[in-house]
This record gives structure tokens, sequence and C-alpha cells, in this order.
């Protein structure tokens, strides 16, 4: 059995923009939870809009280089659009799965539709580190529509497999490293049993219920679950309401990691050089 080694609580939330009021669960740029190779992941929670009929709420254009960024759209809409020509509306289950690679220029907010109606919206980001390999390849955007996401029943639930594999079934992303999203929900007063390589990373976002761990450990809405790095299944048990759950895994990628705003690289002088690049207009503009 795979031991958890620390569940981690959610920091107060805070807003990313005017549209995005989001918890952070881990951040390179903190203390080490033990899950690289994602760097970062951000959890709005559900949040109720009321009808916006001005400029939609969101983040402006701004830039990113060195990693991927990937949203996962619960409630609500989201419309992107980015410098390499990618863009869209996120609806609803659907996922966004941006490659920012040697730099890239984007922007999101409530798409048009949902700014004037209003409702609840939830999603989660996060932020996946890419080996140095590729940091410097061209910018590429993936739009996942929730009905190119595979789905996978099992006896008291389902898993979507955004990214990865979960019994021989491959998920819709196609990815730079090893890694596994799965976007899971297991039904009220049931037992689920999951397993990832040894050499692979393991943690669990819960999005919602409340969880027996491996028959011991607690955890609850917003609550991160680290694991340690060794092989063995995980027992996981919900009480009273069905569970919400993101297991994020992979192996990890052991190169240095310097961070600086929406700039995550190998080295200092790798910052140097993405800020002047994008100074320099090298990132491009979304037309």
């Amino acid at each position: 059995m795979r031991n958890v080694f620390k569940i981690y609580k959610a920091k107060s939330s805070h807003w990313v923009g005017d549209g995005f009021k989001v918890q952070p669960l881990f951040s390179h740029m903190d203390e080490d939870k033990g899950t690289n190779p994602f760097l970062m992941l951000d959890y709005a929670a559900p949040q109720f809009y009321e009808p916006n009929y001005g400029k939609p709420r969101g983040v402006g254009q701004h830039p990113h280089k060195g990693f991927e960024t990937v949203t996962i759209a619960y409630n609500g809409e989201i419309a992107h659009r980015d410098s390499s020509g990618g863009g869209g509306v996120i609806k609803p289950g659907d996922v966004q799965w941006m490659t920012a690679e040697a730099g890239i220029i984007h922007e999101e907010f409530h798409s048009e539709n949902f700014s004037k109606s209003g409702g609840k919206f939830e999603m989660a980001q996060l932020w996946v580190n890419l080996p140095k390999a590729h940091k410097l390849t061209p910018p590429k955007y993936q739009h996942l529509a929730k009905e190119n996401i595979p789905v996978v029943e099992f006896e008291g639930g389902f898993v979507r497999v955004i990214a990865g594999d979960f019994n021989g079934t491959k998920g819709a992303a196609s990815t730079f490293s090893v890694l596994n999203v799965w976007d899971i929900v297991i039904n009220a007063d049931k037992t689920a049993n999951f397993s990832v390589p040894s050499n692979q990373s393991l943690s669990l976002v819960v999005l919602r219920g409340d969880l027996e761990i491996n028959g011991k450990d607690r955890a609850t809405q917003g609550d991160l679950v680290g694991f340690e790095l060794n092989g063995g299944d995980i027992s996981i048990k919900t009480h009273g309401k069905d569970a919400k759950i993101l297991l994020l895994s992979g192996e990890p990628i052991n190169e240095p990691i310097v961070g600086y705003g929406p700039f995550v690289m190998n080295s200092a002088n790798e910052i140097r050089e993405a800020i002047n690049e994008f100074n320099s207009g090298k990132f491009g503009a979304i037309k």
C-alpha cells in the first residue's frame, strides 16, 4: 500500500483578474509538496456570478514560457485566445491544454454567453513542467471537448482519463512527459482502489466529499493529499455523499526549476532571456 505522507489544507482564496477567485493548493514557488512534474494548482471552488453585460470578467493578455497550462472547466464557460492561434470556449466538462514552450501570450475570461446569463462557476487550473529538451519548441494548443475525453466506469464510480493511462485506456491529451490526470467520481459510501507505477509521484485533490484513505487518513473538500514515492495501491472510501477527486501522478522531472512570475525555466539566465524575448515581441500577438 502506498502511504500518505501529508494532507495539506488549501490556503485562503485570492482573485486572478476579476473573473477567477481561486484557492492555491500547491506551487513551485512555495513548499515542495511532492507534486513534480506538476508545478502549481489553483482551484476555483463553486461560486455564483451575477450576469454582467459589460466587459467579460477574466484575465487580460499575459505571457507564459517553459510549461503547460491545463484548465478543467466544471461549471460555467471560459473563453480563451492565444498568440499561437489557439482558442475557443471551454464548456463544462471540457479541458484546455495549452503548451507555452518557447513563449506564448494568452488571455482567458468568462464567455459571452456566461457573462450574460451568470450562474455557478467552477474550475481547476494546473501548471505542468516541461523537460528542458522541450522548453524551446513552438507552442501549441489542445482543446479537449467533453465528448472526446474517455470515461472508464468501475464498480461505484468512473474515471475521466484526461491524460495518461487508466486500466489500458489512453487519455485525451498528448503530453511531453509520463503523467496521469484522472478526473474521478466515487459514489457515496463506496470504496475504490487505484494504483500508479512506483516511480511516479502521486497526489489527490479533493474537490467534493469526505474521504477515508487507506483505512486511516481523512480528507475533505479543498485538501491536497500527498503520497510517498513508492509502490502499492491506495484505497479511497467515501462517507455519506459522492466524492469528486483529481488524481495527479507522474515521473518527476529531475532538472533545476527557476520560476519568475509566468516563466519557469532551468536557470536564472534563461529567465532573463525569457523576459527579454517577451519585451521584444518574440512571443507573438493575439489576433
